[in-house]
């Protein structure tokens, strides 16, 4: 790894880790950075998963006392994000990277959709009148489905999950964040195990987005209330919807 790249994946995680602190979307800088100093897309991807995850568990830990009082609930959605964490991550490292390239710009396009549209997506979703326990088979079977896409690609699962809480009632953004932080995590730290068990990270990057990321998850929880939530949002939006032009013009 040259400076150059130690550079790029560093300062790219930096700011991965900074975004994921204040709005998300960080996916949309560290994924394409690694793709960017030459990792294959497969590995990018789970390099990039292992990367990232140390946040989504600390931000789990944050919400402890919020959760309390859903154990029972949260249980079979645990399970539900277990099984579809490992299923995702199977698919992923099964997925040749040449078809995997190709589905980049897809992946990316929808992320970037669901993230701008997320708010409407979560009105046009939400039934008030279910019951905020609610674990009937379609609840379980969408957190299953989110699960596997979240273990495979990763970016935009947090928006998915929030339309999908929103449709089981829960309308409190702490609430929803909370909930979201946990399942998130046991997705991203089962995939974590299938991608190192595989072999699959490539670990001197891995690790200078380790530290970087966590810099930049401190960095910006720090600012969080400093910078206008809006502007940042435009800004996750015009890189991710950047990206994907890219993609799609560098894969067709």
């Amino acid at each position: 790894m040259t400076l150059w790249h130690l550079l790029l994946v560093g300062i790219a995680a930096f700011g991965a880790g900074a975004m994921n602190a204040v709005a998300g979307g960080g996916t949309f800088l560290s994924f394409p950075a690694l793709l960017a100093v030459g990792v294959p897309p497969v590995t990018a991807n789970a390099s990039n998963s292992v990367a990232l995850t140390p946040a989504s568990l600390s931000g789990a830990w944050a919400y402890r006392k919020e959760l309390s009082r859903y154990k029972r609930y949260l249980i079979p959605m645990g399970i539900v994000s277990f099984i579809g964490g490992i299923g995702g991550g199977l698919l992923l490292l099964f997925t040749k990277d040449a078809v995997f390239s190709k589905l980049i710009p897809w992946l990316l396009l929808f992320a970037t959709v669901l993230f701008t549209f997320s708010s409407q997506i979560a009105g046009w979703l939400r039934k008030p009148h279910k019951s905020k326990t609610d674990s009937s088979i379609g609840l379980l079977a969408g957190q299953t489905a989110v699960s596997v896409y979240g273990g495979f690609f990763g970016a935009g699962m947090g928006i998915l999950m929030i339309a999908s809480l929103a449709m089981s009632g829960h309308d409190d953004v702490h609430e929803i964040n909370a909930i979201k932080n946990l399942l998130s995590a046991i997705v991203y730290s089962v995939t974590v195990v299938t991608f190192i068990a595989a072999g699959a990270v490539s670990w001197p990057h891995t690790l200078v987005m380790l530290a970087t990321a966590t810099l930049g998850g401190f960095f910006g929880a720090s600012i969080a209330r400093k910078i206008p939530a809006l502007w940042l949002r435009r800004f996750i939006i015009a890189v991710g919807f950047g990206l994907t032009v890219y993609y799609f013009y560098k894969t067709f």
